[in-house]
């Protein structure tokens, strides 16, 4: 593959354009919105500084880098000559859906179409499209440019030849991809998304605060960072949506998501994005929610 497109400049199609860019494919980054798009060459410029400071690339090759990537609000154009489009639009079924059906369309019948969902079933969003067979799913983990797994997503007719194609593309930008069935949240959400939850409740509950939670899981557990500040990286309507799609695509109660967890979102309390979840990351707070020990 020598061409690609990546629809949606927020974070995680931000991180995508980048990587794929860095490993010297032409890439065209999509979006709508104007403002967004001339952001995202902000936030790539000042993520390629970040590698460039810890010694992993270099100056010439942070402008071959921008140099592959074009910022783009042309849809039909952008995509109609690509090997491959990777769709990285809010985790929202209907959105999702509608923008593969419109894709399956627009491009050629030998183009890879691949979801970046995070939970949402492959196979449903293949559904009544044309060529159902080259639509997979390839869950990159955020940061995209430092994460090493690729989760690849194979829907119930997604053909061995784009398997092949997508792990041979992963593996070629320093990746490594592992092939789950589709299922709900499936593996990484569907294991991950329960722990974080858990550990809301157990905030909730007053069993600790949120710095002795996050310190016992790293501490304890060896895990690189806590629950809660991992799901403050995330962004906690995210989170909230993978729970809701485990508990309905399961039946089970156990994937219910915690009534802390919901007033959050609903509060626009969504994490790093936003600036405020269970940490602060402005002046103002380094903790919003110091729950006390219940009495």
């Amino acid at each position: 593959m020598k061409q690609i497109a990546v629809i949606g400049a927020g974070t995680m199609g931000i991180g995508i354009a980048h990587i794929m860019a860095q490993f010297g494919l032409k890439v065209s980054l999509i979006d709508l919105n104007e403002k967004i798009l001339t952001e995202s060459k902000k936030i790539i410029s000042i993520n390629i500084d970040r590698q460039i400071r810890k010694g992993t690339i270099n100056e010439k090759q942070k402008k071959n880098i921008l140099s592959n990537i074009i910022f783009t609000k042309e849809f039909n154009e952008s995509v109609k000559n690509v090997e491959l489009v990777v769709e990285a639009v809010p985790e929202n079924f209907k959105l999702k859906k509608k923008l593969i059906k419109d894709l399956d369309l627009i491009c050629k019948s030998d183009v890879i179409i691949s979801s970046n969902t995070s939970s949402l079933s492959i196979s449903n969003l293949a559904h009544k499209t044309r060529y159902s067979d080259r639509i997979i799913g390839m869950h990159f983990m955020n940061p995209v440019p430092v994460m090493p797994l690729v989760e690849i997503v194979v829907g119930n007719r997604t053909s061995e030849k784009t398997i092949d194609s997508i792990k041979t593309l992963t593996k070629k930008i320093n990746k490594s991809p592992l092939l789950v069935k589709d299922s709900p949240g499936f593996v990484s959400n569907r294991i991950l998304l329960p722990m974080i939850n858990e550990a809301i409740e157990t905030l909730s509950q007053g069993v600790a605060d949120v710095y002795s939670i996050d310190q016992i899981m790293k501490l304890g557990m060896g895990h690189p960072m806590g629950p809660l500040r991992l799901a403050d990286l995330i962004g906690l309507d995210v989170c909230l949506s993978v729970l809701k799609v485990l508990e309905n695509g399961f039946g089970e109660k156990k994937y219910s998501p915690n009534q802390l967890l919901i007033k959050m979102v609903e509060e626009g309390n969504l994490g790093y994005k936003t600036k405020r979840g269970f940490y602060g990351y402005d002046k103002d707070a380094k903790n919003p929610y110091p729950i006390k020990f219940a009495t």
